[in-house]
Parts: C-alpha cells; structure tokens; sequence
C-alpha cells in the first residue's frame, strides 16, 4: 500500500510539473506575441520603451507622449479603448489611429504590454 501511495504521489507531482510547464510556456508564447504587436502597431510612433520617441513620432503634432506619464492613473479598459478606437475615443490626440483589426485577446495583449512598459518594466 506504501508503493502505491508514492506512486500516485510521483504521478501526481509529474502532472502538476507538465502543468506549471504549459502555463509557463503559455505565459512566454503571450508576452512574446504581445512584443511583436506592440513593434508592428505602436513602436513606430511611440518608441521601443514607449518614451514617445520612435522615428515617426518626431513628425507628429502632437507628438506620441511618453507612456510613463500619459497612462499615470488610467485604467485597463481606457488603455483598451484608446489601442481599440484611437486617441480621439479617449480624449487624446486624433493622430493616434484605431487599431480595430486587432482581436479582444491581442488588444488585452497590447494594453498589458504597453503598461509594462509605462511602469518601466
């Protein structure tokens, strides 16, 4: 009766081994994706740390602000909303466009990428 106690117990800490492993390559997978969004859509014009700095966004008026101070105090959903609507849908400026090909997920994605980096993370 030992030997299966321990059996199951050696099964059971496998499972939970593979488990953790998926979720960890899972979290991996979706930070990466959420990188490689945020270089396709945002660096462009908001720089790779989203400092405003890119190389369009010396071109625009007004020019791209620098995340760690224009997302101070915003929420989640206002992040969402301005990656999903634009700059306009949020009360700032018109020149950031819509991104509405983006899917629910990559815009969740996108806004917990883009807070990261507003934190300095």
């Amino acid at each position: 009766m030992i030997k299966q106690t321990r059996a199951t117990q050696l099964v059971l800490f496998v499972l939970a081994a593979i488990i953790a492993a998926a979720f960890t390559c899972t979290a991996v997978a979706f930070a990466a994706d959420a990188g490689a969004l945020y270089a396709q859509h945002c660096a462009v014009c908001h720089g790779d740390k989203g400092h405003g700095d890119g190389p369009s966004g010396k071109f625009l008026k007004p020019p791209p602000r620098d995340f760690a101070v224009s997302l101070k105090g915003k929420t989640d959903a206002w992040v969402s909303k301005a990656i999903q609507d634009g700059g306009a849908a949020v009360g700032e400026s018109a020149t950031m466009p819509p991104f509405k090909d983006l899917s629910g997920a990559e815009v969740k994605a996108l806004a917990d990428y883009v807070k990261q980096l507003a934190a300095g993370k």
